[in-house]
């Protein structure tokens, strides 16, 4: 009884350090982000320019710089939950909205909106949402044969990724490359982001994290048997389709705005369950601050790397989880099967 009172003390220990340490690195890269550039601001300089009196160096920051951190922000956070809800639905661990060709689909749906229809801009993130769920509900049942297995979604879901990935590129030549628009998405280019789309992406990621909180609990449930969740109440297929469009709408709407960003949903969730283990009730909070955290520090290397030119955030994970995603399926017997 009392090595099980040491063991729960510890681990709480361990959850509010990690917390903590995440804030602490996500505020660090948020003042980082502010001065990476031409212009550099005190933190003081800061609040006064903001608050007191109007500066121009801070004008500055606030209107190119702000924009920028706050997507990459809101993007992170939502990707990566979008992540820990598709692994928890699916029971793979391995699962990721750019892997499994949300992300792609979204993109190819808002693509065709920037395309063909400029001037509905502001409906691009439903676009994206009902692209994201055609590809979803395709990988869902193109995976199913006897039931669903874990390496077959991979599959199916590489596939899917790479039709939507290449239709996209077909747009995105057609418009002649431009940063703006379809190459932006296509690209997870945010260069040029406006306060404009902060409050397109804002309202969408805040209702679909509300959303991932209220379903800690059934997302706890689902990795349970499906006899053993139904016994306790729980409609299992329609928790799954819930939680699954949730995930879409969070995985959606970023791609919208930010674009496609691969292994962001899947590395998050798993360096959260090791820090904070696998109870949704922390880890889904986590994951938020998490992956804000990554999203901008990726954003933040990308710039700063090879300055003057940038490198998109997308590629900085692509770099950085090409290969965090080849070590867990070594380390997976399950899944080299």
């Amino acid at each position: 009884m009392n090595q099980d009172m040491v063991r729960k003390q510890k681990k709480y220990r361990r959850t509010w350090i990690s917390f903590a340490v995440i804030l602490f690195l996500l505020l660090l890269v948020f003042f980082s982000a502010i001065n990476t550039g031409s212009l550099s601001v005190s933190f003081g300089q800061l609040l006064r320019g903001l608050f007191v009196e109007y500066d121009e160096n801070v004008a500055a920051v606030y209107d190119l710089r702000f924009p920028r951190i706050l997507i990459s922000m809101l993007a992170g956070a939502a990707i990566a939950v979008s992540g820990v809800l598709f692994q928890a639905v699916l029971k793979n661990p391995l699962a990721d909205p750019g892997i499994i060709g949300i992300s792609s689909g979204a993109g190819f749906a808002a693509v065709c909106v920037s395309t063909f229809f400029p001037t509905l801009y502001f409906f691009t993130p439903f676009a994206a949402f009902f692209g994201g769920v055609a590809a979803f509900f395709l990988v869902y049942c193109l995976s199913w044969k006897q039931g669903l297995s874990p390496l077959r979604i991979i599959l199916t879901g590489v596939a899917v990724d790479a039709l939507f990935t290449g239709l996209s590129s077909i747009f995105s030549t057609m418009t002649g490359g431009q940063r703006t628009g379809v190459a932006s998405i296509v690209e997870a280019h945010i260069t040029q982001k406006t306060w404009s789309d902060v409050g397109t992406l804002f309202p969408y990621v805040l209702a679909g994290l509300f959303l991932a909180i209220l379903f800690v609990g059934e997302c706890n449930l689902l990795s349970l048997e499906d006899k053993t969740a139904r016994g306790l109440g729980i409609n299992v297929n329609r928790t799954r389709i819930v939680i699954s469009l949730t995930a879409v709408l969070l995985a959606s709407v970023s791609t919208a705005v930010a674009g496609a960003v691969s292994f962001l949903g899947l590395i998050v969730p798993h360096i959260g369950r090791l820090l904070v283990g696998s109870d949704h009730k922390v880890l889904i909070p986590f994951s938020t601050l998490a992956g804000a955290f990554t999203f901008l520090l990726a954003d933040t290397i990308g710039r700063t790397i090879a300055a003057p030119y940038e490198v998109s955030a997308a590629v900085i994970m692509s770099v950085v989880g090409g290969p965090f995603f080849i070590l867990l399926l070594r380390r997976s017997k399950k899944y080299g099967n």
